[in-house]
C-alpha cells in the first residue's frame, strides 16, 4: 500500500468515527487537521508527528489487558507501533503489530477505534516527534500464551482494574474505552 493509500484509510476512518467523549472529539479533529496538512502524515518520516496503530488486546471476559514492557522506553504500553509500507489501513496495522508483538495467531480485531491519544517522545528517527496514536480493540483466543518480542523487557496480562503501577492516565483511558460494548 502506498502512503497515499494509507492516508485516505485513515482520513475516512477518522472522519466517520464517532468519538464517545468531547475530549476525544477534539483529539478526532487534531488527527484530520495533521492528515489535512500534511500528506506523508502515515509514515513516520513525518517529523512534526505521524499516526501510529495499536491496539488494547483484552481477554474475551474483558478482564485482563495485555501489555508489553518496552524495552526502550521502560514503561508498561498497550503493543503498537508505525504504520509500514506493507500495512493496507490502520485496522491492519494494529492487528500486525499486536500479532508480532505478542507472537499470538488468531487475534480478533475490532475494526472500529476506541481511543486516540497524542504523546511526544524520540522514535526510531532519533528526533523528538509527535505519535498520532489511533487505537483497536483486540480480543484473544482463550488460553492464549503470548510470547515477548525483541522490542520488549516483559509480556503479560493484567487484570484491568490492576494496571501496574506508573501507567499513565491514557493508557488507562484507553483499556476503559475497551471495556465498553
Amino acid at each position: 500500500m502506498t502512503v497515499a493509500g494509507q492516508h485516505a484509510d485513515a482520513t475516512a476512518v477518522l472522519t466517520d468515527w464517532v468519538a464517545p467523549t468531547r475530549e476525544q472529539g477534539a483529539l478526532r479533529e487534531a488527527f484530520l487537521g495533521l492528515l489535512a496538512a500534511r500528506d506523508d502524515a502515515t509514515a513516520r518520516s513525518c517529523v512534526p508527528g505521524h499516526l501510529t496503530a495499536s491496539t488494547v488486546v483484552l481477554t474475551a471476559d474483558r478482564r485482563r489487558v495485555l501489555l508489553t514492557l518496552h524495552r526502550r522506553l521502560g514503561r508498561w504500553l498497550q503493543l503498537g507501533g508505525h504504520l509500514e509500507p506493507q500495512d493496507a489501513d490502520l485496522a491492519g496495522a494494529a492487528l500486525r503489530e499486536a500479532t508480532e508483538e505478542s507472537g499470538l495467531a488468531g487475534l480478533v480485531l475490532d475494526p472500529t477505534p476506541v481511543h486516540l491519544d497524542v504523546h511526544a517522545l524520540t522514535c526510531s528517527l532519533g528526533v523528538p516527534t509527535r505519535h498520532f496514536d489511533v487505537r483497536y480493540r483486540v480480543f484473544v483466543p482463550t488460553d492464549a500464551v503470548p510470547v515477548a518480542s525483541a522490542e520488549s523487557d516483559d509480556l503479560r496480562f493484567f487484570p484491568v482494574d490492576a494496571l501496574p503501577a506508573g501507567t499513565d492516565g491514557s493508557l488507562r483511558d484507553a483499556v476503559a474505552a475497551a471495556q465498553r460494548p
